[in-house]
């Protein structure tokens, strides 16, 4: 290689070094935020994210419907202590999925779902990396991923959500809630061998793996110092 040129930000991601890291976290809220488990953040988060999923309900008609007829089946991709299945998906899903590949935050899922009264919404806990992930075709009503694709190498990202397209029913969508950097460049994160990417990089990357941006929200009302947050509804393009 020459010494000259310069390696794409996710060139250093290492899966391994990420679940290492991941792994000597505590299986908490504050754990799996960052330690801003006991800021605004988690109320914030949870009520932006069910803002937004009832604001594509009214948007998309068709989503809506699509629940209703062929069910409300719904994945939580990068799924931690369950947090997302907890206080948002289990509100609009009959039954969630959750992917995640760290033992100590899967084992964790259950005991949060059964503090809220919610293991009747228990799906099937996956403890596979986002690379590994290849659902059953047709499944689900939606696929929600959040604060997990900074762990994927561009390459990889594109064909998970390529894989993600033909787990999805009829009308179904892809949710992602993600860090943005305030620039225009990504930016690699040595601590959880992660990359935090600017929204033109994941639009260029939604529209590689055939999806079409319906609609796009800024988180408001976050902790000052955080990077900005924002959520994106998808679709498979019509001719993909």
């Amino acid at each position: 290689m020459s010494a000259n040129k310069i390696e794409a930000p996710d060139a250093h991601i290492s899966y391994a070094d990420a679940i290492d890291y991941w792994t000597g976290v505590p299986a908490t809220v504050d754990g799996v935020l960052g330690g801003f488990g006991h800021t605004t953040l988690p109320k914030t988060d949870v009520k932006g994210s069910i803002a937004f999923l009832r604001r594509i309900s009214r948007l998309y008609p068709a989503f809506e419907e699509s629940g209703k007829k062929l069910g409300s089946r719904g994945c939580d991709v990068g799924a931690g202590i369950g947090r997302v299945t907890r206080d948002v998906l289990s509100k609009f899903c009959s039954k969630i999925d959750l992917v995640e590949p760290v033992v100590p935050f899967a084992n964790q899922i259950r005991i949060e779902l059964e503090r809220k009264n919610l293991l009747d919404k228990l799906g099937d806990v996956l403890q596979i990396g986002m690379q590994d992930f290849t659902p059953d075709p047709e499944k689900y009503w939606f696929i929600w991923c959040q604060w997990c694709l900074g762990q994927l190498k561009d390459a990889h990202l594109v064909e998970f959500l390529r894989r993600c397209k033909s787990g999805l029913q009829k009308d179904g969508l892809i949710f992602v809630k993600e860090n943005n950097t305030s620039t225009l460049m990504d930016e690699f994160d040595n601590t959880d061998s992660s990359v935090t990417r600017a929204d033109q990089s994941f639009r260029r990357l939604f529209d590689e793996a055939g999806l079409e941006l319906l609609d796009a929200e800024v988180q408001q009302g976050l902790p000052q110092g955080l990077f900005p947050v924002r959520s994106y509804a998808l679709r498979p393009k019509q001719d993909s």
